[in-house]
């Protein structure tokens, strides 16, 4: 398995483990991803989802020629399945982040309650390099979180930032050292489970309600100028030189 399930005390455990693609998501991950969530969502024993890679890689992306395998981005696309899955998810979802954390593997972040990072950690979202546009609602939540002209330097340039700038942005809730990151996140995430799970739940949908209509509508278009991008020369292009490095 390349994503690790384990539950205790009210908290479901996702550990991405693919330390050989440095964590790279494949269709497979993200059924299993997919799964995991939508299993939790559905039982009562599970109250908070915690999401980790390893000690020095969150996730480096989607696995590249395995997504571009995938077909059509339609609604049977493990990718387009599982961010669906994601930005609706009920239950608080708590993120550990150490080491490389690209392109979904910040974006998804977007969709999580609780971030906690290492100083350290490397943000980016290269997706103009790539000769494609923003994925997971990221053209809108991020800038409404850290204001436009620094969504616009992170999505257009594509620059990289670390753990003590997520924080100053609001990305990440709070820093911690390697050793004592998941400690932390699962601390948090217990403290999220001993709590009532229906006010918790409740008080989730009420901070999200307000734009939730508009991520579905966001995600869905940017999925289909993905798309469209993916077919585009420049984009062809780029991927070429990615994959001759």
């Amino acid at each position: 398995m390349s994503v690790i399930a384990v539950a205790e005390q009210g908290v479901l455990t996702l550990t991405l483990a693919r330390p050989e693609k440095k964590n790279a998501l494949s269709a497979t991950m993200y059924q299993q991803l997919s799964s995991a969530l939508q299993q939790a969502s559905s039982d009562d024993n599970i109250r908070v989802v915690l999401l980790t890679g390893s000690d020095n890689c969150f996730c480096a992306g989607n696995d590249l020629a395995d997504f571009l395998a995938g077909g059509s981005l339609n609604h049977e696309h493990p990718t387009v399945q599982f961010l669906h899955i994601l930005s609706q998810f009920d239950k608080p979802l708590v993120a550990a982040v150490a080491g490389l954390a690209i392109g979904i593997g910040t974006t998804a972040l977007l969709h999580c309650d609780l971030v906690y990072a290492t100083a350290d950690a490397r943000f980016q979202l290269p997706f103009t390099a790539l000769g494609l546009c923003p994925e997971a609602a990221s053209s809108l939540l991020l800038p409404r979180l850290i204001g436009y002209q620094r969504a616009a330097q992170y999505l257009l340039l594509g620059e990289a930032f670390n753990g003590e700038q997520a924080l100053q942005m609001g990305l990440v809730n709070q820093l911690a050292t390697a050793d004592t990151l998941l400690a932390l996140a699962q601390q948090k995430a217990q403290q999220l489970a001993a709590l009532p799970a229906q006010a918790v739940q409740q008080s989730k949908r009420l901070l999200k309600q307000p734009m939730q209509q508009q991520v579905q509508h966001v995600l869905h278009q940017e999925l289909a100028e993905f798309e469209q991008l993916l077919h585009s020369d420049d984009c062809k292009a780029a991927l070429n030189r990615f994959f001759s490095r």
